[in-house]
């Protein structure tokens, strides 16, 4: 099956983002206020876009933010393929170190990618979370 990772607009994000992540949510509730300065990434399948990211660099730290992948195309490697991805261009954008917020019930998943946990978590909207890193 042919996919492509490439840069997307931060619209194809947002309902991505809104139908994966907070569909009970109102459409604006999914958008980042710095949304204008971040690298948005998606992963196309046949045509379709089915997993996003957005990438924040601030100097030599980074943050990828709204990773979210269609609830039927998870669990296939593409969410793995498009991280992968994002931590290389992190890389070659010169990031020595970048984090996320995850969901505690995702913290297996980054751990496969060389993430950490921090001593940092905390819960938004009833979901917990913990800051994850890596150098």
């Amino acid at each position: 099956m042919e996919t492509t990772i490439r840069k997307v607009d931060k619209q194809q994000v947002w309902e991505l983002r809104h139908q994966v992540m907070w569909s009970d949510k109102p459409f604006d509730y999914i958008k980042l206020e710095d949304d204008d300065l971040g690298f948005h990434f998606g992963l196309i399948k046949e045509n379709k876009l089915i997993s996003v990211v957005s990438l924040f660099i601030n100097n030599e730290e980074a943050q990828f933010r709204k990773f979210a992948t269609l609830q039927q195309e998870q669990g296939k490697g593409y969410g793995s393929a498009l991280l992968d991805f994002v931590l290389k261009e992190a890389k070659i954008r010169g990031v020595k170190r970048i984090w996320c917020n995850a969901r505690k019930n995702k913290v297996d998943f980054y751990r496969k990618f060389g993430l950490q946990e921090s001593k940092s978590s905390f819960i938004k909207d009833g979901k917990s979370y913990v800051i994850m890193e890596k150098y």
